[in-house]
């Protein structure tokens, strides 16, 4: 694949071209040449865009594709597609399919249906068997087949002995251990967070303290044990609390807030709109505020899509009876730079890489070609023909976003608009 990429101005920290405008050549998926005026070379696609910027590809550390299982909400075809269309060069896909990723032939078999795309796809495999918090999953023989953490997406870890034994076992091989922050038995059968706009509505809420007291938990655990812990989206101001005081005593853990989670609040659902309800529940404008907070001083590591299409089975009904779950990932660039400048997003959007995948890329010349290709210029409209998902059951119709995002050059793959 090769490729001319004209006057891009470079968001990348790691790049001595840092702030830079320049034209990028890449030639056999390789960063060839860096530098002002370079001429069209035969063979090479031209790519020339208004106010284009370019960085490192984005890593999104929470998506849902149904396959295998639930295919009729995602295939693993075009989930990678979302992915490249929505800026992300990496993806780790949650284990909520069925069956649930809990051996090394579930976590083999997803990576070789994800081969060959721009978008490259990193499993996370069950913490526990078929995710049912009773015993661990065969968790190293996972990790020798290409998983990158262990986690049960959005189920709670109800065994705090359990979380013992695998931050204790991983350290074995450096594996990262994730932890759904929720105490079920005080979330109960919440559909919504728990405070005004709950009461007023008339559903059922889940308390913030249903989340705090689970952070809490396992940040305890982790300072007796050790070992690498994610806190994946969490939701209130309680947890940043928490989760900064744990990171200045020298705790190795990490978190990351869902990009629905910053972005609106519990209002809403005022109209029972099942596309906003999500797990962890949307909060309150406090919550929000110390949420964004976090991101900028550097307490939450990430941002996530925490995408997950569901079927319109599952999101046409009751509220009371919908799942929780929504589409992000096509919004989720326009949607965070709308509160944070571009340097701090991208950061956000690459930071999930480094813990993750241990993988470590940067804009030089003779590094492969691994970049996401977009504008901070003009606003939009999310709408529904911005969804690529197979699944509609997006929360941002209608939101008002910044920029776009152009594509990916990653993989020897061009996705480019």
């Amino acid at each position: 694949m090769n490729a001319l990429i004209k006057a891009a101005t470079i968001i990348d920290s790691k790049s001595s071209h840092h702030g830079a405008t320049v034209d990028i050549r890449i030639t056999n998926g390789k960063i060839r040449l860096i530098g002002q005026n370079l001429s069209l070379e035969k063979g090479e696609q031209l790519i020339e865009k208004e106010h284009l910027f370019v960085s490192q590809g984005w890593f999104d550390s929470s998506v849902s594709i149904g396959q295998p299982g639930y295919e009729e909400r995602e295939t693993i075809e075009n989930g990678l597609a979302v992915a490249a269309k929505s800026g992300f060069t990496g993806i780790a896909i949650n284990p909520n399919t069925y069956p649930i990723l809990d051996t090394s032939a579930d976590i083999t078999f997803v990576s070789k249906m994800g081969e060959g795309y721009a978008t490259r796809l990193f499993p996370i495999g069950a913490l526990t068997r078929n995710s049912e918090s009773v015993d661990l999953a065969e968790l190293y023989d996972m990790q020798q087949s290409g998983a990158v953490a262990f986690g049960d997406y959005q189920r709670a870890i109800t065994n705090p002995n359990l979380l013992k034994i695998a931050l204790q076992y991983t350290q074995g091989f450096n594996g990262l251990v994730l932890s759904f922050p929720q105490e079920n038995k005080i979330a109960g059968p919440g559909k919504m967070n728990e405070g005004v706009v709950s009461t007023r509505i008339g559903l059922k809420g889940i308390p913030a303290i249903a989340e705090s007291l689970q952070v809490a938990r396992d940040l305890h655990i982790l300072a007796y044990t050790g070992g690498k812990l994610h806190i994946p989206t969490i939701s209130t101001a309680a947890s940043v609390a928490l989760i900064k005081e744990a990171k200045d005593k020298g705790l190795d853990v990490s978190c990351s807030v869902a990009i629905h989670n910053l972005f609106y609040t519990d209002s809403a659902l005022e109209e029972f709109n099942t596309n906003y309800k999500v797990l962890p529940p949307l909060r309150t404008q406090e919550d929000v505020d110390a949420l964004i907070a976090g991101i900028k001083d550097g307490t939450i590591d990430m941002v996530t899509s925490d995408h997950n299409p569901l079927d319109i089975e599952r999101k046409h009904v009751e509220f009371d009876n919908a799942a929780f779950g929504t589409i992000s990932q096509e919004a989720t660039f326009g949607a965070l730079l709308t509160l944070v400048s571009e340097k701090k997003a991208i950061q956000l959007l690459t930071n999930g890489r480094d813990r993750f995948t241990q993988e470590s890329i940067t804009i030089e010349e003779g590094t492969e070609a691994n970049l996401t290709l977009f504008t901070t210029k003009g606003t939009t409209v999310f709408s529904e023909e911005d969804i690529v998902s197979k699944s509609k059951n997006a929360c941002f119709l209608g939101a008002k976003l910044k920029g776009n995002v152009y594509g990916v050059i990653a993989n020897q793959k061009l996705a480019i608009r």
